[in-house]
């Protein structure tokens, strides 16, 4: 098992990497945690949860990954167990900025001062929760940049090869929002707890501030969502108008060709007809079909077809 360990006077952080049945009964043994919100840590529960108990807090929240080998954003699960003098952090192994923060807190003496020689806990939960929004933005910002390469493609004439890509993006922004959509309800349930134990009244002003965070996250996917759906419905509207165009063209071609062939069909009947006992009836029977064409192509370029 990957389990590491920060103590101070004041308070202990635990964090788990890719928990195991060993891990797990490492916590149950040392803590007096639920065995269902243990349970919870050993599978992928993929939607976020809190529950509130005497002597700690539960809570489970998930984190987009980029997945750049199938360009889609997956789902990471972060479990926190917070109490009056300890922080349990377990993560699936998806999210590296947990196991980075924890190093650094580890092996930086300065930062493990200023962060956990608190009496409580919640200081800490703010600067883990913090990093984990900031991991999200570069994500948001790639996804802006996709939308605006569709943008400049669809419009350089590229737009039957943007359908893939549309699709591409949509699903992303997609999961995007299902796993960001209960942040603003667990974290407004976190700060009903803020009377009990754990959060002390000074906090409230930090995690209203990852409150807002998460607001404007939700925010910029909204506006992703409505932009790529506008771009969308253009690009389709391009590739109907130039079908459209194709169609046109086309029948065009054929309302010429019909009567030419008529002609032709007419005169190639076995049967005395104009023109057929004239050394010359070949070239004037094909100068009857081109003056037929060329009267149907003025009469479209008059009415403005062509």
């Amino acid at each position: 098992m990957k389990l590491g360990k920060i103590k101070t006077k004041k308070i202990t952080w635990i964090n788990i990497n890719k928990p195991d049945k060993e891990s797990i009964q490492y916590l149950k043994d040392n803590y007096d945690f639920h065995p269902l919100d243990l349970e919870d840590c050993l599978g992928k529960v993929q939607r976020p949860q809190i529950s509130e108990y005497s002597h700690y807090l539960f809570f489970i929240l998930t984190f987009p990954v980029y997945n750049r080998q199938t360009r889609e954003i997956e789902s990471s699960e972060v479990d926190f167990f917070v109490g009056s003098r300890y922080l349990v952090t377990i993560c699936d192994g998806g999210l590296d900025t947990l196991d980075i923060f924890f190093n650094q807190i580890k092996n930086d003496e300065d930062q493990r001062e200023k962060l956990m020689l608190s009496s409580h806990p919640a200081n800490l939960l703010y600067e883990i929760l913090h990093r984990l929004q900031n991991y999200t933005f570069p994500m948001l910002d790639h996804v802006n940049k996709d939308i605006e390469a569709i943008e400049k493609r669809i419009f350089s004439g590229q737009h039957k090869t943007m359908v893939k890509e549309i699709l591409y993006i949509k699903r992303n922004i997609v999961d995007f929002r299902r796993i960001m959509q209960a942040h603003k309800t667990i974290v407004k349930k976190l700060m009903a707890s803020k009377n009990n134990f754990f959060m002390p009244d000074k906090m409230d002003i930090y995690f209203s501030n990852i409150l807002d965070r998460t607001k404007d996250i939700w925010d910029i996917l909204e506006t992703q969502k409505e932009n790529i759906n506008a771009f969308q419905e253009t690009n389709e509207s391009l590739i109907s108008y130039r079908l459209n165009d194709i169609m046109k063209t086309l029948t065009i071609i054929s309302v010429i060709i019909i009567p030419a062939n008529l002609i032709a069909t007419l005169f190639g009947m076995n049967i005395q007809s104009p023109f057929t006992d004239s050394g010359k009836g070949f070239f004037m029977v094909l100068a009857i079909i081109f003056s037929t064409m060329l009267a149907f192509l003025l009469y479209f370029r008059t009415k403005k077809w062509l």
